[in-house]
């Protein structure tokens, strides 16, 4: 197996796990666009970073915390000066916290 059948097998799994979360994941980070990638048709865009985000949101307690990962996870996937500034991904961490709250909200 490929390396990235790999990653889109794990992705795949992340999805059948996550369920819509991943892509409500996906398309809050598009839509705030932290590191400027998102040219209009490009929805899949920030789909990796998902990946890589998503499992680690089980050890947040807040906010703060989503923007740290968000952050420590972009700044793996395109370096300290593409990933730029914590604050930064605010934005974004907000609407992903509220999303993984209210998932947990239903599964309560």
């Amino acid at each position: 197996m490929s390396e990235r059948e790999r990653i889109l097998r794990e992705r795949a799994a992340l999805r059948q796990q996550f369920g819509a979360l991943f892509d409500d994941l996906s398309a809050a980070l598009f839509r705030h666009d932290p590191i400027g990638i998102n040219f209009g048709t490009n929805r899949d865009e920030y789909d990796p970073e998902v990946g890589t985000i998503l499992p680690r949101l089980k050890d947040c307690t807040s906010e703060a915390d989503v923007a740290r990962v968000t952050h420590e996870e972009f700044v793996r996937w395109f370096g300290a000066d593409d990933a730029g500034p914590i604050e930064r991904y605010a934005k974004a961490a907000d609407e992903i916290w509220r999303l993984w709250s209210e998932r947990d909200l239903e599964r309560s």
